[in-house]
């Protein structure tokens, strides 16, 4: 079979199983880019609002959480989660071994290491917000709640939106440490194929142009979020 023939879609063909893996990776991001999202918008709240406490507690976990490799923090949580469940379990009589799956752990540890980037971003943003436009919203009349959801949350989104776009492609590619976990993503795929064929070369350049396509699709989805949300801004 040549080369080509390798990632087409037949039954000697890796063109399904690298897809599936990209699927997953895909799949591993965008639920860390809604952790990062959660706790980067608790932990900037702390920061501008919070009290001393809060503050610290936020201003603690990003700059830890910043220095710390994705890496070693899935480690840490797989292999410290197994460690803890198990001792739960063994207190109810279970011997055998339990932890996280790999998936979920992963996804925990780059969603925690995104929502440190998150945050700054959030907190940029909304510091980034012309007083004057908060401040006409109260004088209508504006409720709180009101006026965030109309005035506050669209224009901090507008000035995030580039940033958050590069927290993305962070936790894309991010989501290639999940195989160290064992979970079949777009990396660990390519790994299989690549020691089934002997052909590394031809699937890890493979694997590169997947990721170049989605990181490439990507920013066109940013830049349109970015025009829809810059409607009747003047641009010089």
């Amino acid at each position: 079979m040549s080369n080509f023939g390798l990632f087409g879609f037949g039954p000697d063909g890796w063109g399904a199983v690298l897809l599936a893996g990209a699927a997953v990776s895909i799949c591993a991001a965008v639920c860390g880019l809604i952790l990062a999202s959660l706790i980067g918008a608790a932990a900037a709240r702390a920061k501008l609002l919070g009290g001393p406490i809060a503050r610290t507690i936020a201003q603690a976990y990003t700059t830890v959480l910043r220095g710390v490799p994705d890496l070693l923090v899935i480690f840490l949580l797989y292999f410290g989660s197994s460690s803890v469940l198990s001792s739960v379990g063994g207190f109810f009589g279970y011997q055998g071994f339990l932890a996280l799956p790999g998936f979920i752990a992963g996804v925990l540890a780059i969603g925690i290491v995104a929502g440190a980037l998150m945050t700054e971003v959030f907190r940029g943003a909304f510091l980034a917000v012309k007083p004057g436009e908060i401040e006409a919203a109260k004088a209508c009349g504006m409720s709180t709640f009101l006026r965030f959801r109309r005035i506050v949350a669209p224009l901090t989104l507008r000035h995030a939106l580039p940033s958050i776009g590069n927290v993305w492609l962070g936790l894309l590619k991010g989501s290639s440490l999940l195989s160290a976990t064992g979970v079949a993503e777009l990396m660990r795929q390519t790994q299989i194929a690549a020691g089934s064929t002997r052909l590394p070369f031809d699937f890890y350049l493979a694997a590169a142009l997947i990721y170049v396509a989605l990181a490439v699709s990507s920013g066109l989805l940013i830049q349109a979020a970015e025009r829809r949300y810059s409607r009747g801004i003047v641009r010089r």
